[in-house]
């Protein structure tokens, strides 16, 4: 079973692809619902080859289950040039998705067609076994509120964010 995103974010594809790598970045997506800590040192970037694992509980009170993320980059082209995929195949460990025997969430960023300052995302999770059927809505109402946090939060991703304008010095000269 799948659940499949795509829309374009106001953020540039490098503040894209470095929220992704963001441990602090990827929470964020989840709260104030759930929250995401580290099980041990959560490094500050996740890197290709990493495996991390992570404890989720409904507003830092109620453990819904841990889960391994497994992060693997790679990096395609398609007709509108670069895309960077980020690629979590780990597993949830324990709670309701440890049920789930296929884990596999991809998130492809690439620069939104028509205009690079922009990000067009496209995200994938398939899950699967026999309970994917019973988890699959549960799951996708929370990749809609993902989407909706992912819109919300992609303009304060940017790494240099615009200066505001100098005020005018009105001193006499």
């Amino acid at each position: 079973m799948r659940i499949l995103l795509k829309f374009v974010i106001d953020c540039d594809s490098d503040a894209a692809w470095r929220a992704l790598h963001s441990p602090r970045a990827v929470a964020e997506l989840y709260g104030p619902l759930l929250t995401v800590d580290g099980l041990g040192t959560m490094p500050t970037s996740f890197e290709s080859g990493d495996d991390v694992p992570v404890q989720m509980s409904v507003a830092g009170l109620v453990p819904v289950g841990r889960q391994l993320i497994s992060v693997a980059d790679r990096e395609t082209r398609d007709a509108s040039g670069r895309v960077r995929v980020f690629r979590d195949w780990g597993v949830p460990l324990t709670g309701p998705l440890a049920t789930l025997d296929v884990w596999d969430h991809q998130m492809a960023v690439s620069a939104a067609p028509g205009d690079p300052a922009k990000t067009l995302w496209r995200e994938r999770l398939t899950i699967g076994g026999a309970a994917a059927p019973a988890l699959w809505p549960g799951l996708w109402a929370t990749w809609q509120w993902r989407a909706a946090r992912i819109r919300a939060l992609a303009p304060t991703w940017a790494h240099d964010p615009e200066a505001s304008p100098e005020p005018e010095d009105t001193s006499a000269a």
